[in-house]
């Protein structure tokens, strides 16, 4: 794993370091919870793998995978060997048997992806390749193969087809609403696929520097000099924390029609979970074994993705986040709260009081106890 430092693609490659090495480990090991609780649920469904091979020949796999065959290249020891390196040392460290096939196809889009219903396959852009150096793509490669080993080209295959299949159907009445709220549904759980392959990319390039300047590439193009951790990730925090209800629910309307989550969430994501003690474990060699995988407890999964969710809503400092968090602790002077959040959708308050009604939120003095809101 000893490396000359000769160049590809303008690329200087630099000394394989030694990193550790993970036999047999589960891909759960590293799931985010809200993905893992759909996989072990899938994954322990009676009659699941029958009912994808059935539909297997409805989806258009055979036909993509003769578009990458014949339209772009296939990486090996003769073509993008540094690439077909990276590619097995990735499979080596997760312990995956079987590597994948591996495309490189002309685009520059930056973007890869990791798809096939029977055997995954990983597709890069040449935009890709040409924007990140050598770690960083080492790290991009990792991440591909953590969505082999998880199984996620089977349900993106499945929502790359559905997504088609609703712009078929929009003139049935009904029938694209029906399939664009499980492809909804689908998204939300390849967002957090998503995060759960950033961790597996973390794993196998064992360098979180990388992986940060890696997404900060792919937000911002080849500057790095132009650009600084710290400075991306509290963009993170800003979005986050920043604006009023109207900004939370713009995000979530961006957010809604995205495979992906943005950018900056996903390093700040990575950051946290690098300082996990859950990290530290699987570093230190402890870590669930794929053996173990029948005997997962579908519950148990279901109870820590909720509790994933019910963590998330308490540490946010998203105005719609702490709202929620509030009405689940009880908390008083909602509705002055609500209305103070959404100023500006409409003409102000003071602009829609009626004349005869005095300032501030106080009901008249003949109101019953407890019909006003609480300061509680």
């Amino acid at each position: 794993m000893t490396d000359s430092g000769h160049e590809h693609n303008g690329h200087e490659h630099v000394p394989s370091r030694q990193r550790r090495r993970f036999p047999g480990i589960s891909s759960r090991a590293y799931e985010h919870p809200a993905d893992r609780s759909a996989l072990v649920a899938l994954r322990r469904l009676s009659g699941f793998d029958t009912v994808f091979k059935a539909l297997s020949g409805l989806l258009p796999e055979r036909s993509l995978r003769l578009l990458f065959l014949s339209d772009s290249v296939r990486v090996s020891e003769q073509q993008f060997a540094h690439l077909n390196d990276m590619l097995r040392d990735a499979c080596y460290i997760l312990d995956l048997e079987k590597v994948p096939a591996m495309y490189v196809n002309q685009d520059p889009q930056p973007n890869a992806m990791c798809i096939g219903l029977d055997e995954p396959i990983i597709v890069v852009t040449t935009g890709l390749v040409e924007l990140l150096d050598e770690e960083e793509m080492r790290a991009v490669v990792g991440h591909e193969v953590g969505h082999a080993l998880s199984g996620h080209s089977v349900y993106r295959t499945i929502l790359l087809f559905l997504t088609t299949l609703a712009l078929k159907v929009a003139w049935i009445p009904l029938g694209n609403l029906a399939i664009m709220a499980i492809v909804t549904a689908l998204r939300e759980w390849f967002r957090k696929s998503e995060l759960s392959a950033d961790r597996a990319g973390l794993l196998v390039g064992q360098d979180l520097r990388s992986s940060m300047r890696g997404l900060m590439k792919i937000a911002g193009g080849n500057h790095l000099h132009e650009m600084n951790v710290d400075a991306f990730l509290k963009q993170a925090e800003e979005y986050e924390a920043g604006g009023d209800l109207r900004d939370s629910v713009l995000k979530i309307l961006n957010v809604l029609p995205r495979s992906h989550p943005f950018t900056t969430v996903r390093a700040a994501e990575l950051k946290k979970w690098a300082e996990t003690r859950d990290y530290q474990r699987i570093m230190d060699g402890h870590y669930p074994r794929r053996g173990e995988d029948k005997d997962a407890s579908v519950s148990d999964s279901f109870k820590e993705s909720a509790a994933s969710y019910a963590d998330d809503v308490k540490s946010s400092r998203d105005p719609l986040m702490k709202l929620v968090s509030d009405i689940a602790g009880g908390a008083g002077n909602l509705g002055s709260r609500v209305r103070r959040g959404f100023d500006g959708f409409t003409s102000s308050p003071k602009d829609q009081r009626p004349k005869d009604t005095p300032p501030g939120d106080t009901p008249p003095k003949d109101t019953p106890p407890g019909d006003g809101e609480s300061d509680g």
